[in-house]
């Protein structure tokens, strides 16, 4: 089983207890204003997205870890890797991102989180370049991406919803976490 533990969080792969606090994260507006077309994801959606998170494990060796808070055991959310096949322009890539509930934003966490991911991508799974994608607006994720050395690569449109998007990307190879 894969875990990562940062000084604040358990970074890992996703249990039975997760969907609960995971639903409640999809179903806040203020957490999907950014995230597809913006609409909250119910239980049963968010249990059809942990299946499939998990099985991107299974299939690609990554993946979005389950963001737990150590002093507490909260699940945050969640910070990872996945492949993005929502925007084809930029395929073959492996792209981070994380989606963090509401109460946890402004303390880190995501930072956090992201950077203990791109080691994990660099010296555990061998990529040399990963993106990040934001929806213009998102400026509490793009400055993560700052944060993490990232730059910005291009702008490009969302292929189904037609919005602005940045795609931010970094080298890998020069990395130092």
């Amino acid at each position: 089983m894969t875990e990562i533990h940062t000084p604040r969080l358990l970074l890992r792969r996703w249990r039975e207890d997760d969907l609960a606090p995971m639903a409640e994260i999809n179903a806040d507006p203020q957490v999907m204003q950014w995230i597809g077309d913006g609409s909250v994801r119910d239980a049963e959606q968010t249990a059809e997205d942990i299946e499939r998170w998990e099985e991107e494990w299974d299939e690609e060796g990554f993946g979005l870890f389950a963001v737990e808070l150590l002093a507490s055991g909260e699940l945050a959310g969640f910070v990872g890797l996945s492949v993005p096949t929502f925007l084809p322009e930029v395929l073959p890539a492996v792209e981070i991102g994380w989606r963090l509930g509401s109460p946890y934003w402004g303390q880190g966490y995501a930072s956090e989180a992201a950077a203990a991911t791109l080691e994990f991508a660099l010296r555990d799974r061998g990529l040399d370049r990963v993106i990040s994608i934001a929806r213009l607006g998102n400026d509490a994720s793009e400055n993560v991406m700052r944060k993490l050395g990232m730059e910005l690569d291009h702008e490009t449109t969302h292929p189904e919803y037609g919005f602005p998007l940045h795609v931010y990307a970094i080298d890998l190879t020069e990395y130092e976490a």
